[in-house]
């Protein structure tokens, strides 16, 4: 009898510890090293922007140590990828935004990740309009004057994209066909060398999000002649809409959120949502997010996969309507 018991209680003992051997790993501090914030465009644009400030804060707030990584390229595509690619343990997050969460779904022939199967929604950082603008001492003032022009010398003018597939490029083939006119894309790598060569001249027109234009806007170095929400922008509030410009129900705006790679831990997403919440309800994160043309808009992981989901079959209508193609 005293054998059999000592045999029960060794099975007991060691089953019972490997039922606790997985809740010992699950209980292990997150984090615990630096979190790699990859940014798929270049230093400086909106994007980046907008992944400093919010990481800047947890920083603050919880002493998280974000390491912030732009891998700019193919439209946001590098730089989601090298995400989507990464170990799903919490180490290594990605800013998506529709370009490349959504637009390129259609947009390119094939992407080297599925925005819907290979990432994990953790949460949006809020939505913005773009702005189309000119440089400050251009000749077009309004949105008229550039449908104008176009009309008079057809492929005469150009416009600037931060890259094949974004949100810009796009938002502007919609407007060319919903006007009647064509102009030339210049695609940039990202935001700042566009900017620079619309504000010198040699680019007639840009279309970006206001985060990104604002500051140059501010330092009256553009000229912003139409915003593409349908409500004008509290931060640019004498700008019309494109719809008020003449163009009835024109609207494409850009979202900002973040995501890990597929399989990210269930704890890890409701740690990192429930803290981003947090800060962007803080009264100092809002108002600087706020203050660079962003409607902060926090979720659940669930209302941004939604959303991902809804934005795919959204813009992927459109793209197939202009025909616009990024390979």
């Amino acid at each position: 009898m005293q054998t059999s018991t000592t045999s029960r209680r060794w099975v007991i003992g060691l089953l019972s510890g490997f039922v606790l051997m997985p809740v010992m790993g699950q209980t292990e501090a997150w984090p615990s090293k630096p979190i790699r914030l990859v940014v798929p465009f270049p230093a400086g644009g909106g994007t980046d922007i907008i992944a400093r400030d919010v990481s800047n804060k947890l920083t603050a707030a919880l002493k998280w140590n974000f390491i912030v990584d732009n891998k700019p390229g193919s439209g946001g595509n590098l730089g989601v990828d090298t995400g989507a690619k990464s170990a799903p343990d919490g180490y290594t997050l990605v800013i998506g935004q529709t370009s490349n969460m959504a637009v390129n779904a259609t947009l390119y022939n094939k992407l080297p990740y599925d925005p819907v199967h290979d990432l994990t929604p953790i949460g949006l950082v809020g939505n913005s309009p773009l702005v189309f603008a000119v440089a400050v001492h251009s000749p077009y003032r309004t949105l008229a004057d550039v449908v104008a022009a176009a009309k008079s010398k057809p492929d005469a003018l150009n416009y600037a994209s931060a890259g094949n597939g974004t949100v810009g490029h796009l938002a502007t083939e919609l407007f060319q066909r919903e006007a009647g006119i064509k102009l030339t894309h210049i695609p940039y790598k990202g935001a700042s060398q566009g900017l620079t060569d619309v504000i010198s001249g040699q680019v007639h027109l840009y279309s970006g999000t206001v985060p990104t234009l604002l500051g140059h806007i501010k330092n009256g170095k553009l000229r912003p002649i139409a915003i593409t929400s349908l409500k004008r922008s509290d931060d640019l509030p004498q700008v019309p809409t494109v719809a008020e410009s003449g163009y009835k129900g024109f609207e494409a705006v850009t979202w900002f959120g973040l995501l890990g790679p597929a399989k990210l831990p269930a704890n890890v997403v409701t740690k990192i949502n429930t803290e981003l919440n947090k800060a962007l309800n803080s009264a100092d994160l809002k108002k600087k997010l706020e203050d660079q043309g962003l409607d902060v808009t926090p979720s659940t992981p669930e209302q941004f996969a939604k959303l991902i989901k809804s934005d795919i079959d959204k813009w992927g209508r459109v793209v197939k309507a202009s025909g616009a193609r990024a390979d």
